[in-house]
């Protein structure tokens, strides 16, 4: 009896053990590493080492063609840069702030003797707006952040640490 029994458990284990190691290696992982925006395709894709966590569909500044050289010009910057800080109570369903300008940026636009902007973000919808949803994609209307709708930045608030690196490309 004490034999079947330990071959009984055995049997177990060799066949549960596996699942869950398997269950296990296939949970996603509850933070990105890297942050890619492409402005041509409308799309920011988050990452955890190489892979694909999210992707969502994103609105622009009003002038979503070309970097980002000083304030005022409603374009989003292109370049490398970190989420360097995030704010609850934000004009915006949350934000996340982006490291712009970097200091050759500062640099480009003191020599012209302009300012360069700042307040780069990823965000929701302004507060008290209506969540539109995916309607606030149909066209870019922001002074140069990203936007996404607020049930996206509820999630990429949890899935995105500060320090995590933000590549905007063309």
């Amino acid at each position: 009896m004490r034999r079947k029994f330990k071959s009984l458990i055995l049997a177990f284990l060799v066949g549960v053990l596996p699942l869950s190691a398997a269950a296990k290696k296939s949970e996603k992982p509850t933070s990105a590493d890297r942050i890619v925006i492409e402005k041509n395709a409308r799309r920011m894709t988050l990452y955890h080492s190489n892979e694909v966590l999210k992707t969502y569909r994103v609105s622009l500044g009003r002038e979503p063609v070309g970097a980002k050289e000083k304030q005022g010009d409603h374009k989003t910057p292109e370049g490398h840069y970190v989420i360097d800080g995030r704010n609850p109570n934000s004009a915006y369903h949350l934000s996340l702030h982006i490291s712009y300008p970097n200091s050759s940026q500062t640099e480009s636009a003191q020599e012209q003797g302009l300012s360069p902007g700042g307040q780069i973000m990823i965000h929701g919808l302004p507060n008290g707006v209506p969540d539109l949803g995916p309607l606030q994609r149909l066209y870019d209307w922001t002074d140069g952040c990203v936007a996404v709708t607020n049930s996206e930045i509820d999630e990429i608030w949890n899935l995105v640490p500060d320090g995590t690196p933000v590549d905007i490309l063309p």
